[in-house]
């Protein structure tokens, strides 16, 4: 390719389908967390919550987006366009595009779904129910895919603007790439947080959901982003964005509308303080650097034993530090508790959970490495597999 034609590729904004699906995805996360503060603040009152439109905006954009490429690609005459894509069922689109497609109509089937659930079981009646499950599925469906449309761009643009890795087109989607990672990152904190809630984060089962969920996703957005510091911004996003979540939601007033309330509460109640995930992904992103020649195997094995030290390391102190007066503050958010926090309640006396010690605790933080060097081992093997999509 000539220089002329390169420069034209670098500077080529990133196509507005990408940033579309970046929306969806942003769209679905701040939903989640709205919808979970407010099920915690109110209860469940009605479908039409400024939260669950907030989540299904995100399947009604990435519906626009996969049946505009899907129609572009297959009948329309852009060659470029359907040499990026694959064909499923006489259809031709991206990759991306039946991932996010499926996603977004498995949200918008559960949405009729979980109404009818709700009005059949109860307002309140569980999180984890099959319509939830389905809606769950269905945003990491859409979130996967649109990573995987990015991707796809991205490693077009890193093969013209190969020796040159300042190349603005490649820069700005592999950031928007690590974006979406961090807000998958969260996605993945989200499913563990039963087990990472701050009274239980003294037992090893804590850092065992750490060790399986985490590790993977760091080393899979490493190696497909190709940056030196990609585990560190994916969980630099997720740490940001629960902190905004901490300083933004109490200032929304509401109060419960079911019962019985035990707390009374007047604004919605944030998520707890994020996992200190951030030092592991730092020290991650160092040992990555250093270890390009060795085997698969023993880069995992590594990984794994340094992860679950360091998240042990800072987060079993910290842990003692949010259940002390010291954080009831603003900024911690542990001054905040469910409307249904019996005053007996651990989170309420500020007691550990049934803490591990002796030798169930190492046994567990033993498991725990086991796991997150398989978990890391995968990670791997996915992200490389990753940097060869280009459709």
């Amino acid at each position: 390719m000539s220089t002329a034609a390169e420069a034209g590729v670098r500077r080529a904004p990133a196509p507005w389908y990408l940033w579309v699906g970046a929306i969806a995805v942003t769209s679905s996360s701040i939903g989640g967390a709205w919808d979970v503060s407010w099920h915690r603040s109110i209860g469940r009152d009605t479908f039409w919550t400024p939260a669950h439109m907030a989540i299904y905006a995100c399947g009604v954009l990435a519906g626009i987006v996969g049946l505009w490429l899907t129609a572009q690609a297959t009948f329309g005459k852009d060659r470029k366009m359907r040499d990026a894509s694959v064909s499923i069922f006489g259809l031709r689109a991206p990759l991306g595009v039946f991932l996010a497609g499926w996603g977004g109509l498995a949200m918008l089937t559960s949405a009729p779904f979980d109404n009818w659930w709700h009005n059949a079981y109860g307002l309140d009646v569980k999180i984890v129910s099959p319509p939830h499950t389905l809606l769950i599925l269905g945003i990491r469906a859409v979130g996967v895919g649109m990573l995987f449309l990015i991707l796809a761009e991205m490693n077009r643009a890193a093969l013209v603007s190969e020796g040159s890795e300042g190349a603005v087109n490649f820069r700005r989607l592999q950031m928007l790439f690590l974006y979406l990672g961090g807000l998958m990152v969260g996605g993945q904190m989200f499913f563990v947080q039963e087990y990472t809630w701050d009274v239980a984060l003294h037992q090893a089962a804590a850092y065992i959901a750490l060790a399986i969920a985490i590790p993977a996703a760091f080393a899979a957005f490493s190696e497909a982003s190709r940056f030196r510091w990609a585990a560190t911004t994916c969980a630099a996003v997720y740490t940001l964005f629960v902190i905004g979540e901490i300083l933004i939601l109490p200032l929304v007033p509401a109060q419960p509308k079911l019962g019985p309330v035990y707390f009374p509460v007047t604004h919605l109640v944030p998520a707890k303080f994020p996992i200190l995930i951030i030092v592991p992904a730092l020290a991650l992103d160092l040992l990555w650097q250093h270890t390009k020649k060795w085997k698969s195997w023993q880069i995992a094995l590594v990984s794994g034993v340094l992860f679950v030290a360091l998240v042990t390391a800072v987060e079993w102190p910290f842990a003692d530090f949010l259940l002390s007066k010291a954080s009831a503050n603003r900024f911690f958010g542990t001054i905040y508790f469910d409307y249904n926090a019996r005053p007996w309640s651990f989170d309420r006396l500020r007691k550990f959970l049934h803490p591990d010690s002796g030798l169930t605790l190492w046994f567990g933080l033993a498991r725990a490495s086991l796991y997150a060097a398989i978990s890391t081992w995968v990670g791997l093997a996915f992200g490389r597999w990753m940097r060869g999509v280009q459709r």
